[in-house]
């Protein structure tokens, strides 16, 4: 699938994003969601890395990490699609 990028309003952390789109005529619903990961304590960036590996790791199967985001002092957020969109 081909990437392009939309501008969406700040959303909540464990938030869904639905976006209706039309590919050649056919209207496809996206789904995506918003997850932020807090970090626990002041760990250094090595146990950061394995708790983000972990989280990623164990993450529902049907949702597929698209971007990581920047990380803060103390979370990161993480964006996932939905692996098969519904047809609408």
């Amino acid at each position: 699938m081909r990437e392009i990028v939309i501008l969406i309003p700040d959303v909540d952390a464990q938030q869904n994003v639905e976006i209706d789109v039309r590919i050649n005529g056919r209207k496809r619903t996206l789904k995506y969601r918003v997850e932020i990961l807090e970090w626990e304590g002041d760990d250094p960036a090595t146990d950061r890395v394995q708790v983000l590996r972990r989280k990623i790791e164990t993450y529902d199967k049907d949702w597929k990490l698209m971007e990581i985001g920047a990380p803060g002092k103390n979370q990161i957020p993480l964006v996932f699609r939905k692996e098969k969109s519904d047809p609408a």
